[in-house]
């Protein structure tokens, strides 16, 4: 895992000296595991770079995400807490929208937010392989476009870059991981998302079925999907 991240940030020039990274943690498996993969960097690799963490709770029934605190504080990483109504807010505004890409821009924002209020100058975001092939499927099948979320971009406002170095990984790389390190995971870290089929579910659900037949799928989706996660391929990205 370690080896991917690095080659995926090393092809998109994903950290530099000095930077200050903001890392949007969740508490599910993956932002817990690159939360470690950033502090074994920050020990080992030859660039300097500082570490946080910020935390967005929707105020959802049944997620809670107040143990992180204690958490990060034992690890000696800051930590920035927002909590925030997203399920009224979605009530009163969405309009035609899915709750989960609503949410996500909520969340975005507020992430955006702590950032600049905290001199960070660049958010990192744990989706992982997985994520970008089922972005990829969805938005072919649903919207007619080859897009999938960027591994390294720059905001349309100029002032902070969003980096996802798990781009390379695999989920279940992460679920193994997250399992045998003991990591304090929140289980299902968003209980709206799951308690109803979404189209993401469903094409995870594709992807594994393909799997089960061509065990190099992920492979050759990952060659085939390096060109989109590009910055110069495709227009500025605000809402994966």
């Amino acid at each position: 895992m370690l080896k991917q991240v690095g080659r995926a940030i090393a092809e998109y020039g994903m950290i530099r000296d000095g930077d200050r990274l903001l890392l949007g943690l969740s508490g599910g498996k993956d932002s817990l595991s690159l939360l470690h993969v950033l502090r074994h960097l920050q020990a080992y690799a030859p660039v300097r770079f500082e570490l946080g963490a910020a935390t967005i709770d929707p105020q959802i029934d049944g997620f809670d995400p107040t143990p992180l605190g204690a958490y990060l504080e034992s690890l000696g990483i800051p930590h920035f807490f927002h909590s925030e109504p997203i399920v009224e807010r979605a009530q009163e505004q969405m309009r035609g929208d899915s709750f989960c890409s609503f949410c996500s821009r909520i969340r975005r924002s507020s992430l955006y937010t702590i950032a600049r209020e905290n001199g960070y100058n660049a958010l990192v975001l744990a989706q992982h392989l997985d994520d970008l092939a089922e972005s990829f499927l969805m938005s072919a099948f649903h919207q007619g476009r080859l897009e999938t979320m960027k591994a390294h971009y720059t905001i349309d406002a100029g002032d902070l870059r969003v980096i996802r170095p798990l781009v390379y990984v695999r989920e279940r790389q992460l679920a193994d991981y997250a399992t045998a390190a003991g990591l304090p995971v929140i289980p299902d870290n968003c209980p709206a998302c799951f308690s109803k089929p979404t189209k993401r579910e469903y094409m995870k659900q594709l992807l594994a079925r393909e799997e089960r037949e061509h065990k190099h799928l992920f492979a050759n989706l990952r060659n085939a999907l390096k060109p989109l996660m590009s910055d110069t391929n495709t227009p500025t990205e605000e809402n994966p």
